[in-house]
This record gives structure tokens, sequence and C-alpha cells, in this order.
């Protein structure tokens, strides 16, 4: 059998020759730019729909149309929409089981995703994957994961292959403050950099997991640490501020494209919910959830910008939520409506093994 690296394109050989060591820093910041009223107003627009597409669902989860596990995105809204932003043509993201936010920023349709939800054949997955498995090649969206830190592994594969291939695409693998204490996200990150892979790590602390803090759950609770053994740069950002998390965004997939190698983000934000719909949070007091959301809200902080700016008026917001609310009434209406899959849907893309 032929050596596997010989296959490999020149600097990817499995061991390291001349590294230079730099070890990671939260200290470098990426110059912040300016945002105009178009872009302010289209990043506005986006975590909207995600806000109130979550929203919808978890009216529609009480109402029995939505069965299983539904983990919502909101608070964290700014996090993805501040990666999306700036990533380019050919770059790929993948995710946990939390990935409705995910699925629409990467231009997924909000009919599409909901009647994955309510396990309809309209489904990005046919309906066969609900919650917690939407997937997308063709938006280059690659899960919604259902085991706790698979996809890190599975991101790192991906920007394997896009260097492998030469093609400057890099790959964004979102996970959350439980799933960085998994043993195979730290192999994930020994793989990466030992090639230098275009990759970049996100970590979205919401700081509770599935329901424990990460002061009790988590030796070292700066997260964007976790890379020293791996001498792999890492940063703290403020996941509650679209525009440090697109600004922050754009420095990592810099870093990552020019051939430096990976990188760790670690968003700090909040999720307002519990861990998944049939979670009662009652981890943390409502004062808490209360303060965060009157002080910190990603979207009412860009609305204030907006409103300060007079780049619109609250009519003109008032507007874009009525026309939100409307997309995401139509979505959660054909979700309810649709059929749901032929049952000799069960027996396709199953791989079954069949003794000689």
């Amino acid at each position: 059998m032929a050596d596997f690296r010989t296959a490999l394109p020149e600097g990817m050989m499995a061991a390291k020759t001349s590294k230079t060591k730099t070890g990671p820093s939260k200290t470098r910041k990426a110059k912040p730019r300016p945002s105009d009223k178009d872009e302010l107003l289209g990043l506005y627009r986006d975590m909207l729909l995600i806000r109130r597409f979550e929203e919808r669902a978890g009216q529609l989860y009480g109402m029995g149309e939505i069965a299983g596990f539904c983990h919502l995105y909101i608070g964290q809204e700014a996090v993805v929409t501040g990666c999306k932003a700036v990533m380019e043509e050919g770059d790929q993201m993948i995710t946990g089981y939390r990935a409705h936010g995910h699925s629409l920023a990467c231009g997924m349709s909000p009919e599409e995703v909901m009647a994955e939800l309510t396990g309809r054949a309209a489904g990005c997955s046919k309906g066969k994957g609900g919650s917690m498995h939407m997937f997308s090649t063709e938006n280059r969206f690659y899960g919604g994961h259902g085991i706790v830190g698979a996809q890190v592994p599975i991101g790192a594969g991906l920007a394997f292959a896009n260097k492998y291939h030469e093609n400057g695409a890099v790959s964004l693998a979102f996970f959350g403050d439980g799933a960085s204490n998994q043993g195979q996200v730290y192999e994930a990150f020994n793989m990466a950099k030992l090639w230098d892979l275009p990759v970049v790590f996100i970590i979205e602390n919401n700081q509770y997991a599935m329901g424990t803090s990460v002061e009790r759950a988590s030796a070292e609770t700066e997260l964007h640490k976790r890379g020293i053994s791996f001498e792999i740069e890492g940063h703290l950002v403020d996941g509650m501020n679209v525009l440090e998390v697109r600004d922050m965004a754009k420095m990592a997939l810099d870093h990552a494209r020019s051939g430096k190698g990976p990188i760790i983000l670690e968003m700090k934000t909040y999720r307002y919910r519990g861990h998944s719909m049939s979670d009662p949070a009652k981890y943390r007091t409502r004062d808490e959830v209360t303060k965060t959301r009157e002080e910190s809200d990603p979207i009412e902080a860009v609305k204030a910008r907006l409103l300060k700016e007079k780049w619109a008026d609250e009519d003109q917001l008032k507007q874009i939520d009525k026309e939100i609310k409307d997309t995401v009434k139509a979505a959660a209406d054909f979700a309810v409506e649709t059929p749901e899959p032929e049952p000799s849907e069960l027996w396709t893309d199953v791989l079954i093994e069949v003794e000689a």
C-alpha cells in the first residue's frame, strides 16, 4: 500500500519540520472597520430572521407539531451572523445540534428548515433528521450533528480537503463550551495544527453547556486558551456584539486562508432559553436572564445603532419586523401542511451491510 503521506501536497507531511512556535494570543485584535447603513441593516435583518424563526419553532414545539429534541439559538444570533458576513465563496460551516440559526445564515430557506423540524418530506433532510440534523451541500453547510463535539474533527476534515485540493477555502467548525471538554476536539486540534489546516474553531460559549456552568465544569474557563499545547492562537470575542464578531471572524479567516493554520475564537455569548425545549433552566435565575437581555441583547444593540445614526426610524424597523414575521409564519404554515415522507423513504440514504 502506498504511503499516505506521499499523496499530500507539499507542506502537509505528517511530521513537523521547521514550524515556528508562536503560541496562543488573546491580545491581538482585528482592526475595527466602519459599518455603513446597508451592512448594518443587513445584519439586523439576518439576526432578526433567526430570532423570529426560533420563537415560532418554540411555539410549534409547544403545540406538538415538532417532536423529539429542539435546541433554540435565541440570544446567540450575533455569532453566526457576524461570521457568515465575512465568509467567502467556497467556505464551509459545520456545527452541533443547535443548528437552525446556522442553517438560515448559510442561505437555506425558512421553509426547508421549518419543514425539517416538523418531519416533512420538503425538509432539508427529507424530514428524517429533524431539529438536530440540518444539512445542505448546496449551501456548504455540513450539519447539524447530534453527537457532542463530533462536528469538530469533521470540520478539520473539511479543511484537510480544502488544503489537499488547494482551493483556498476555509472551514468554520462551531461547538459549545460543553463540547470543548471532549477528547475528540483535542485530537482535531492536534491534527489541524500538525498540518496547518485552514480551519477556524469557534467556541460558542453560552456559559451553561447542557445545564452546568463553565465554572463548575472546566478547570480552564478561558476557553480560547484551549489550543495552547498545540500552538494554536486563540482569542476572546464579545459574541453579543455582531460587529466585533464580524471583525474578529475576518481576522481569523484571513489567518487560516493565508496558510498560518488553525485559529480559535471563543465567542462569549448567552442563550435565553434552556438547553433544549425540555429544559426548565433552573440552574440560573430569571433575573440573570432578564439582565442579560436588557443590557446585552445583540439585536437591540444594532437597532439602537441604526436609530442613533438615523439610518432607520422606528417605523422602518417595525416594517422589517413585520416582513420577517410574515416570512416565518408562511414557513410555519408550509411546514405543518406539507406532506410527510412516503414510507419507502425509510430505505433511502441508508447504508446496509450485506453479508457475501
